[in-house]
């Protein structure tokens, strides 16, 4: 081959490169798109169908052409061009249907619920709505909730406690007074009349048994020291007398009836003596100041006595003052042990069966509440008041309770066991209903109860409450006024 046959076959090779890239080029470069969809379908088809070989070579690439050109004695088998054309015929029915299903698409779409796209506008509104929703759940928590720290429930003065089981007493309500109990009392009324020369205790101090509570002047008393000692003297001279006749007629020297004389003398003047003794001791002298007398030799202090104080207690009345003349006539001292009080009821005849010795008695004045015992019922009814007398006594050791004092009593009768009780004070009505604040967390919450049986002091609850639940009860009605303010501000 000559050089002139080897430049010649190179530029028809360049050639057939330079024609084959353009022809590669023009054939495989993106159509311009024509408007519609379906002028873009047929368009593109038309290419297919007109291109032949560049076409193929353009969706295929040269090696794989050239591949399947070469291979003539192997040619494709009918499962193969079947794999290979059967994209292209669902690409074509896809695209022959698409514009007949884009608008039941768009039905089916308009019918169907809208997916929430995430981090979308719908995400953040289901979010801001569960979001509100929970808020409500709390809101609604929140309400009817009375929140009072640990320093207001001590200042109000509210008292908390469990629910829990127990008696409920029966009882039957009748007025009642205090009154001095009848036998620890003493009226001080002057044994001798005379002047007050001293006055030692004031109304409502306390004295003891034997205390001396005033000094009066008296000439009877005078008279009653002065025959005393009389008598002493005669009782010691007729004594001393019969021990001698005794003696001298025991000798034989002086007769028998000298003897039995003196011995009547002595006799007289013992039973003088005894008798001034007696009236001494009747007068308020003690033995011991009886004895002292008989020593004595101070005449001066035989007009004066001690008015003494019978009983210890207190100083409940005072009619003496110095220089008075008082008599036998009247009381200048009464006297008292109050720690123990009487209370007088006035119970009608119906109910005046349920009163028995010993049995028990609550009273009740004010903010004070104590038990007596029942220690006297009148055999009598009084005509007026058509009641009986029922007298309990209390202690009174604390000097709470005072004569005079008007209180209600109530006789406790019997006992009825009950499974939940609250005091009386825990209920409140609210909005027409009984109600008890139940403590939860932070605050109380007003709750409906229904109840059942009640005394005094508890009210039987037979549902709204549990046991063992917390609850207020004491002062409950200032929890009762913070509901009410709060209520007042929800609806503003």
């Amino acid at each position: 081959m000559t050089f002139a046959k080897i430049f010649i076959l190179a530029a028809a090779i360049v050639l057939l490169s330079l024609v084959g890239m353009h022809e590669y080029r023009s054939a495989c470069a993106p159509r311009p798109a024509s408007g519609t969809e379906a002028e873009h379908v047929n368009g593109t088809n038309s290419a297919h169908a007109s291109g032949g070989l560049m076409m193929e070579v353009c969706e295929e690439g040269f090696l794989n052409v050239a591949k399947e050109r070469i291979r003539i004695s192997s040619p494709k088998t009918p499962t193969q061009s079947a794999s290979k054309l059967e994209p292209a015929k669902h690409e074509d029915r896809d695209k022959e249907g698409s514009k007949d299903t884009k608008i039941d698409r768009e039905e089916k779409e308009a019918h169907e619920p809208k997916k929430p796209k995430k981090g979308g506008k719908e995400k953040d509104e289901h979010d801001k709505g569960t979001g509100n929703q929970e808020k409500g759940h709390a809101d609604d928590d929140e309400k009817g909730l009375v929140k009072l720290s640990a320093a207001q429930l001590q200042a109000v003065g509210i008292d908390i406690a469990p629910v829990a089981s127990g008696t409920l007493l029966k009882e039957i309500s009748v007025p009642g007074r205090i009154s001095i109990n009848g036998n620890a009392q003493a009226k001080v009324v002057p044994k001798l009349p005379g002047t007050v020369a001293r006055v030692m205790k004031q109304v409502g101090g306390t004295v003891t048994a034997g205390e001396v509570l005033a000094i009066i002047e008296s000439r009877e008393m005078a008279d009653a020291k002065g025959d005393f000692l009389a008598v002493s003297r005669t009782e010691e001279l007729a004594k001393s007398t019969f021990a001698r006749e005794e003696r001298l007629w025991k000798q034989k020297v002086t007769a028998e009836q000298d003897y039995l004389v003196a011995k009547n003398a002595h006799q007289e003047a013992l039973i003088k003596r005894d008798l001034a003794h007696q009236r001494l001791l009747t007068i308020g002298m003690t033995e011991e100041e009886i004895a002292a007398l008989a020593k004595g030799n101070s005449e001066a202090n035989y007009r004066f006595y001690e008015l003494r104080a019978p009983i210890a207690g207190q100083v409940i009345s005072r009619d003496i003052v110095m220089g008075q003349i008082v008599g036998t006539d009247r009381e200048v001292f009464s006297l008292a042990d109050t720690s123990t009080m009487w209370v007088e009821m006035s119970v009608a005849p119906a109910d005046l069966p349920f009163a028995k010795q010993g049995q028990n008695v609550r009273v009740q004045s004010g903010d004070k509440s104590a038990e007596a015992n029942v220690v006297i019922i009148s055999p009598v009814t009084d005509a007026e008041t058509r009641s009986a007398k029922v007298i309990a006594e209390l202690e009174n050791r604390t000097g709470d309770w005072r004569a005079g004092d008007f209180v209600n009593a109530k006789l406790l009768s019997g006992k009825q066991d009950v499974a939940l009780m609250v005091p009386r004070d825990a209920l409140q009505t609210i909005k027409g209903s009984k109600s008890v604040f139940v403590n939860e967390g932070p605050g109380f919450k007003a709750r409906a109860v229904t109840t059942g049986r009640e005394d005094g002091a508890n009210i039987e609850i037979l549902s709204g409450l549990e046991f063992g639940e917390t609850i207020a009860t004491k002062n409950t009605f200032a929890l009762k006024a913070e509901l009410g303010k709060a209520e007042i501000k929800d609806e503003d």
